[in-house]
C-alpha cells in the first residue's frame, strides 16, 4: 500500500514511488542510466582533452620551441637596440634601431609571457615582428647606413624576421590544430 502522507524513506530516488505503476517508472529511470556507447549525453568525459597523447606531446614540444625563438627573438630585438650604440652612427639610424629594436624585445617578451603562462602564442604580435625585422632590413639601405652598422642591421633584421616569421606560422598552425573539429564529430 501507499502511504498516505508521502514520506517512505525507504528509497532515496524521487522517481520511485509505491503507486502500483510498478515496473514502468523503475524501467524509465532504468534506461536513463544505462550508457548508449556512443558517448552523447555522457557526462563523465566533458572535462577530458579530446586530444589524444600523441598530440599533446607536440603540442608541449611546440610551445618549447616557440618560446624558446620567442626568447632569442627578444634579445635580438635588444641587441638591434644597443648596438647602434656600441656601433657608432647618425642620429637616423642610431634613433630607428633603438625604436625598433626596443618594440620588437618588448613585442617578442610579451609573447614568451603568453606561452610561459599556457597562453596561446600571439600570431599579431609574431606577425608584426616578423615585419619590423624586414623594416630593418630596408631602413639599413633607406637610412644610408654604412659600414658595421649597415651588415649588423641586415644580419639583425634576416634573423628576426626568419624567426619571428617562423613563430607566426607556428602559431596560426598551433590554432588551426586547437580549433579544427574532431573526425567522426
Amino acid at each position: 500500500m501507499s502511504d498516505p502522507n508521502r514520506d517512505d524513506r525507504r528509497s532515496g530516488s524521487p522517481h520511485e514511488d509505491d503507486t502500483d505503476d510498478g515496473p514502468s517508472n523503475r524501467t524509465e529511470t532504468e534506461a536513463a542510466d544505462i550508457d548508449s556507447g556512443t558517448g552523447v549525453g555522457d557526462r563523465t568525459d566533458m572535462g577530458r582533452d579530446p586530444r589524444d597523447e600523441s598530440t599533446k606531446v607536440a603540442n608541449e614540444e611546440r610551445r618549447h620551441k616557440t618560446s624558446v625563438v620567442s626568447l632569442l627573438v627578444a634579445a635580438l630585438g635588444v641587441w638591434a637596440a644597443l648596438s647602434t650604440l656600441v656601433l657608432e652612427t647618425a642620429a637616423a639610424p642610431l634613433w630607428n634601431n633603438i625604436l625598433v629594436g626596443l618594440v620588437i624585445a618588448v613585442a617578442a617578451g610579451y609573447n614568451y609571457y603568453r606561452l610561459t603562462s599556457d597562453i596561446p602564442l600571439s600570431t599579431a604580435i609574431a606577425s608584426l615582428i616578423a615585419i619590423l625585422g624586414i623594416w630593418l632590413i630596408v631602413s639599413a639601405a633607406l637610412l644610408e647606413m654604412t659600414g658595421s652598422v649597415f651588415w649588423n642591421t641586415i644580419a639583425t633584421g634576416l634573423l628576426i624576421a626568419g624567426l619571428a616569421g617562423y613563430n607566426a606560422y607556428e602559431a596560426r598552425d598551433a590554432r588551426t590544430v586547437a580549433t579544427e573539429p574532431e573526425m567522426g564529430s
